[in-house]
């Protein structure tokens, strides 16, 4: 005898589809490395439209999957939530590229590397939480994750007021100052996103524990 589940689709690939988009994350954290450590001459914006394409892709794949799937594994809610959420890492780090590629001439010496690294593990860390939901939930696992996700967000936070410190100090030049702040303050959203989806995935834990 067939249960609801055999008939209408056990819901289990939003886990799949939703693993896609941290990934997605972290493959544009990379992207953002590559591009701070690459020549002027040989930088190029197409990995991050490609990231873009792709997050846009499974946002819509998962929007679509949600209306025609009777049997979440999942509540609906949530798995929407967490994909707006993982939508919207990719696109802020998209900007910050953006607006990085048209500033570089007036940016000097201004290192954002240590930043985007902290990105990197951010996205890391919640690719980690993401592939947790498929496990069993394990509260106690993805709490000490998103500790960790959390204490990335603080230090990122700490980071960016030293930053503050020094334009506000030593920065001469009005129009460097506001592309340097400008610059700073989109790295620091793309960890906050990091930091919500994380929430977004604890709280879905918390509730089916």
């Amino acid at each position: 005898m067939f249960s609801l589940q055999t008939i209408f689709g056990k819901g289990d690939k939003f886990y799949g589809l939703l693993e896609a988009s941290a990934e997605s994350a972290c493959w544009s954290a990379r992207a953002l490395i590559e591009l701070l450590n690459s020549p002027a001459t040989t930088q190029s914006l197409e990995k991050f439209k490609q990231a873009r394409r792709r997050e846009k892709a499974l946002f819509a794949q998962i929007s679509e999957e949600l209306v025609n799937t009777f049997v979440t594994v999942l509540d609906r809610e949530d798995i929407e939530a967490l994909n707006n959420a993982l939508y919207k890492i990719p696109k802020v780090v998209e900007k910050f590229a953006e607006r990085y590629a048209l500033a570089l001439s007036r940016m000097g010496d201004v290192d954002f590397t240590s930043r985007a690294l902290m990105l990197e593990q951010a996205c890391q860390v919640l690719q980690q939480m993401v592939g947790e939901l498929r496990k069993g939930m394990d509260l106690d696992r993805v709490k000490k994750l998103n500790d960790q996700l959390q204490a990335i967000e603080a230090e990122a936070d700490n980071q960016i007021l030293d930053l503050y410190r020094d334009v506000y100090a030593n920065e001469t030049d009005p129009i460097r100052y506001l592309v340097k702040m400008n610059l700073f303050e989109i790295l620091e959203k793309a960890i906050d996103r990091c930091r919500d989806a994380g929430n977004v995935v604890y709280h879905i834990v918390l509730k089916n524990s």
